[in-house]
């Protein structure tokens, strides 16, 4: 393989990777706990937008269990949003661990 063709296949990769990131920018994902009690929804940098709680798991007395589902509800959509990063770019790399490319 000469070197045009490489060159020729980086910038293709390099294009298709800046593809990737622009359906990343856009990615929103819904994290769940408590069979949808707590949603919190995460964006494509690891970000929480919104959390959502359903008024009938609010109780004074149970403050902790509460908390739990939060800290759940965001793990949850935080380990989605990585695994469809890690996804997307699997595909474009062709399963190669780029350093400093997700």
């Amino acid at each position: 393989m000469g070197f045009g063709n490489m060159a020729k296949i980086a910038q293709q990769m390099q294009a298709e990777m800046a593809r990737v990131q622009a359906e990343l920018d856009a990615l929103t994902i819904e994290g769940t706990a408590g069979g949808g009690a707590v949603t919190a929804v995460v964006n494509g940098h690891q970000e929480v937008v919104s959390l959502t709680i359903d008024p009938e798991v609010v109780d004074r007395d149970d403050v902790e269990m509460l908390q739990d589902l939060v800290t759940a509800a965001i793990n949850d959509g935080l380990r989605q949003v990585k695994q469809t990063a890690e996804e997307k770019m699997a595909r474009v790399t062709g399963g190669l661990r780029l350093p400093g490319m997700g």
